[in-house]
């Protein structure tokens, strides 16, 4: 990671003072300001079908930030997993989700809050359905994480700690047209929901959740595929 970013921060209004315990808790990887380094994706991020949004633009110096980087290689798709379950709000339908939840977070869980900045692929709602369904059992670990390099998930960076808002400075901001960037986010859903629909199709013949529960797999097993981006 370069050690000055240009990141941004899509949103319905102009951020020009990021303002560290402000957010919601049950975001990805929980409270924090949310970022990428695509201007372009955070335009998507910050438009709806009725409003225009705005990119809001920063420098960000992450000379001595303590940096967790999600989608390196000593992480796999599980430990991604467990931040989210432990920080979604996620449907819990069967016993074995129940179980599933707790499992990963003690298993594969990485405490977020011992890093001042977090990069990782965010879970937009469509991609958020295959994590859902995993949980609940309906499928593999294999058909998520083939799920997820098939999409087109956004990287974002992840500001934690007061002194990583302490590294950020405001350069001002872009319009994000409604007519434009709400079609790019529709169109990634879309293709998003397609694939899911594909993937229940198959037959899942691999690790399903509740092959993890039994088996009692942890980190460093084999047979849990590698992290997303790869």
């Amino acid at each position: 990671m370069e050690k000055l970013l240009t990141i941004y921060h899509g949103s319905a209004q102009v951020v020009d003072s990021p303002t560290f315990g402000l957010g919601r808790n049950n975001n990805d990887f929980g409270l924090g300001f949310y970022c990428t380094e695509s201007n372009d994706l955070a335009k998507e991020w910050a438009v709806s079908s009725l409003r225009d949004g705005f990119s809001n633009r920063y420098t960000l110096d992450t000379e001595y930030l303590r940096i967790l980087n999600l989608n390196s290689p000593d992480y796999t798709i599980l430990n991604w997993i467990a931040v989210l379950v432990e920080h979604r709000l996620f449907s819990i339908r069967t016993p074995i989700a129940r179980r599933a939840k707790q499992y990963l977070i003690e298993h594969f869980g990485v405490n977020v809050n011992a890093y001042d900045l977090i990069t990782g692929y965010r879970a937009d709602d469509s991609y958020f359905d295959f994590a859902e369904a995993f949980l609940n059992n309906a499928i593999t670990v294999e058909q998520l994480s083939r799920a997820m390099r098939l999409g087109k998930l956004g990287e974002q960076i992840v500001l934690k700690s007061r002194f990583a808002f302490s590294k950020i400075r405001y350069e001002g901001f872009e319009v994000a047209e409604k007519d434009r960037y709400y079609v790019l986010r529709k169109s990634r859903n879309d293709e998003a929901n397609q694939t899911y629909l594909d993937i229940q199709e198959e037959e899942g013949d691999e690790l399903y959740m509740q092959d993890i529960l039994r088996g009692g797999i942890a980190n460093g097993d084999p047979r849990i595929p590698g992290n997303v981006s790869k």
